[in-house]
């Protein structure tokens, strides 16, 4: 029997596919059923092609290849090389063994790369297939993630056929030890200045928490933002898997693998279909693609605001739902947001280093950015131009690997507990972060005075939790939270 994938999302369905010739027939061709989209339908010139050039004599009638499950709508040019060996199978050309495969089909017989192999390999893994699985060549490295039993990467129709008939010799898929990537171009140490702005980046990778940062042009705002990744902790096993899983499925795979986490930077004319996902396949969208990564928004207040207001959901439940006429798809989103403004639309500075835009214009501009998305970033901060002689100093700052060891540190202990600070539930939050009377009343003081929502409260101390993480202490103490309160002031 003859197998292959069908993949919604990142859920996948096993489909066998089988085929039958009818030689009485006076029609020659292939009929294609079960729910197949134009892109498995047009398989059948590229199957012909492919078999008619490998030597193989079959139009001798009129050929059916169903796709079972019926009632599921398949997709994909993976396709091709399963209703070949289908068709082989029913001619007899092909040794009767359940056989999983994937590839597109050139019209030599050449098995080209597709998307999807990790998600159908796990799912192989999953159900304990012990039939041999077929995939690209070029899918090697992907494979290699999972390492599953009797995984073969061949290249062309003829090898399969060779090879299943038990004529030649292939060898397995190798799994590949995976090994977290710290080879980035740029690091921490490279930012001159912009303490207090370090600072806040630290405590976001330490806690899981989302920041905006608000300054003039040129100030590092962007150049804070790509060093973010390069601090923090070194991705899992899993989170590796559940990345690559993503990418492949979005057909975004170069190296076979995602070791390194991701760094998404879309730009601000990008579509609400582009950033939460979506199209006539539900494809993954850009907040998916930064999955266990950084999701960078720059000119935050230029993106469209249906973009926005879109992020509500996925900063707040860590996924996505994308819904389609005939599909729905749930992707993970459990990214670090990172967003970045200038804090009026103009680009002319006064000789005191100020912009010459009045309040008004500052509070419009600044009123882009909903309430909503403003209460759920944790951190806010204003980054400010550096001056000549800072910007000229030779002193290098503190490494990110030195970084990276406090947030590490700070993982652990939060783990320990049982999650990150950003992901605390109410009853964690109590559980967690006891306060003095002091603390207290600092907080209340400030929270009337800019009447913060319930939701702004809770950041305050989950951030608090963090900074007291980070020096290693059992206890939020006054200082803690006098710190957390000054990421909140931007906006408030």
């Amino acid at each position: 029997m003859i197998y292959t994938s069908n993949i919604k999302g990142l859920d996948v369905n096993i489909i066998r596919v089988e085929s039958d010739i009818d030689k009485k027939s006076v029609l020659r061709g292939i009929d294609i059923v079960g729910m197949a989209d134009t892109a498995v339908k047009e398989s059948e010139k590229r199957v012909k092609g492919a078999l008619r050039n490998n030597g193989f004599d079959f139009l001798k009638g009129r050929i059916t290849v169903n796709l079972s499950p019926a009632d599921l709508k398949k997709s994909g040019s993976h396709f091709d090389l399963p209703i070949a060996l289908a068709i082989l199978l029913s001619t007899a050309d092909l040794k009767e063994k359940d056989v999983f495969a994937m590839g597109e089909l050139s019209l030599k017989g050449e098995i080209r790369p597709v998307k999807g192999v990790l998600p159908s390999l796990m799912k192989l893994k999953e159900d304990d297939f012990d039939g041999i699985v077929i995939i690209p060549k070029e899918n090697y490295e992907e494979a290699a993630v999972i390492g599953f039993r009797n995984t073969y990467a061949l290249e062309s129709l003829r090898d399969v056929v060779e090879f299943v008939n038990d004529i030649t010799i292939f060898e397995e898929v190798k799994k590949k030890e995976i090994i977290y990537s710290f080879d980035f171009d740029v690091d921490m140490e490279e930012v001159k200045g912009q303490e207090f702005a370090k600072r806040a980046l630290e405590i976001a990778a330490a806690g899981f928490h989302n920041i905006l940062m608000v300054g003039p042009p040129g100030s590092g705002k962007t150049m804070l933002a790509r060093r973010l990744p390069t601090i923090l902790p070194p991705m899992s096993f899993d989170e590796i898997l559940q990345t690559t899983k993503i990418y492949s499925v979005a057909g975004l795979l170069r190296d076979g693998i995602i070791n390194k986490r991701p760094f998404r930077s879309p730009h601000h004319t990008a579509s609400p279909v582009a950033i939460v996902g979506g199209g006539s396949e539900a494809r993954p969208g850009e907040i998916s693609l930064a999955h266990n990564g950084v999701l960078f928004m720059d000119e935050l207040p230029e993106f469209r605001r249906d973009v926005l207001e879109a992020l509500r959901e996925p900063l707040e439940e860590r996924k996505v739902t994308v819904s389609r006429a005939k599909t729905t798809a749930v992707y993970p989103a459990n990214f670090i947001f990172v967003g970045a403004m200038n804090p009026c639309s103009c680009v002319e500075i006064d000789e005191n280093g100020e912009c010459i835009c009045t309040d008004y214009d500052r509070i419009k501009y600044s009123r882009k950015i909903s309430g909503p998305i403003l209460d759920r970033i944790d951190i806010h901060i204003r980054v400010k131009r550096m001056k000549f002689r800072e910007f000229i100093n030779d002193q290098k700052g503190e490494k990110s690997e030195k970084i990276r060891d406090r947030v590490i540190a700070a993982r652990e202990i939060q783990l320990w507990r049982g999650r990150l600070n950003s992901q605390l539930s109410k009853n964690e939050i109590e559980k967690f972060i006891k306060l003095d009377s002091s603390s207290l009343t600092l907080l209340e003081r400030f929270s009337d005075k800019y009447n913060l929502s319930g939701r702004a409260i809770d950041k305050i101390l989950k951030v608090a939790r963090t900074i007291a993480d980070l020096d290693e202490r059992e206890d939020v103490k006054r200082e803690d939270i006098l710190e957390a309160v000054q990421y909140r002031a931007v906006f408030s």
